[in-house]
């Protein structure tokens, strides 16, 4: 568990002139819309609507799909306020607007929401170079690598490098449904230095039923989003070998034999049990 963050409902997420701006309010955008991007846009819209630093409105970039009806996946979101493909029967908040066109999707937003498969990441970057206001802050809710000739990188790091701007993470051993359906979860957020950014991604993500907090350890909470399953084919080795709790706690250490500097509070949820 992450130390607790205070909410404060007046400040932005935005570094640039614009925080000095009388009445100046975020703009979200999320970039996906499978079941977790969808989620994502869900818990985001409802605290858009109670947040005064926030616009309402929350735009939701869609790979563009035709359903078997012939109707436009993004014209079906927009028309039921639901995702009909991904995430059928869960309201997102009529809040959230679906858009096809990536440009369009992040225009003025400062505060970019990515969770997306992680394969896609590369062209969604290369799509955005030079696209995304400057004092933009991002986030990942990916899990997964990016692998480059010279070794693998972390999506956050990739993101920040493509684009020029600061990227957190949020993770945690969550399934998408469940927090849809309002079952209560919990997650980590993953920060670099920033303290009050992270406290607007807390904000941002934090709902009755889904608890946030924030870490200074982006690489560890990355990390053990990207490999919590394999850390769980390693926990499920030890009880079919009837090897006791003693070796399953030990499991963790393959985490912190990767990256010695986390610490156990980006855990979330001890995600590797």
């Amino acid at each position: 568990m992450g130390d607790t963050a205070t909410t404060h409902h007046t400040k932005s997420a935005n570094n640039g002139a614009n925080d000095n701006q009388i009445g100046f309010k975020s703009r979200v955008s999320v970039i996906g819309s499978g079941s977790w991007g969808s989620v994502a846009a869900k818990l985001v819209a409802f605290n858009t609507l109670n947040l005064s630093s926030f616009h309402d409105e929350v735009k939701m970039w869609v790979f563009e799909e035709t359903l078997q009806s012939g109707e436009k996946l993004t014209d079906a979101i927009n028309r039921t306020n639901e995702n009909v493909k991904y995430l059928p029967g869960i309201k997102l908040g009529k809040n959230v607007i679906a858009d096809p066109d990536l440009d369009n999707a992040v225009e003025d937003a400062n505060m970019l929401v990515f969770v997306t498969p992680h394969q896609f990441i590369d062209n969604i970057c290369k799509s955005l170079v030079g696209k995304v206001r400057s004092d933009a802050e991002a986030i990942s809710l990916i899990k997964g690598m990016e692998v480059k000739i010279e070794g693998p990188c972390l999506i956050s790091t990739y993101i920040s490098e493509q684009l020029g701007i600061n990227c957190s993470v949020l993770m945690g051993a969550n399934l998408a449904n469940e927090i849809a359906e309002e079952k209560f979860s919990e997650a980590t957020v993953g920060y670099r230095n920033n303290r009050e950014i992270a406290e607007q991604w807390v904000q941002l993500f934090t709902t009755p039923y889904f608890m946030v907090t924030p870490v200074q350890d982006v690489e560890g909470v990355e990390l053990c989003g990207t490999l919590k399953n394999v850390v769980a084919i390693a926990a499920g080795f030890v009880d079919g070998l009837d090897m006791g709790n003693n070796t399953k706690v030990h499991t963790s250490g393959f985490i912190t034999s990767i990256l010695p500097i986390s610490t156990l509070s980006s855990f979330s949820c001890h995600a590797y049990y």
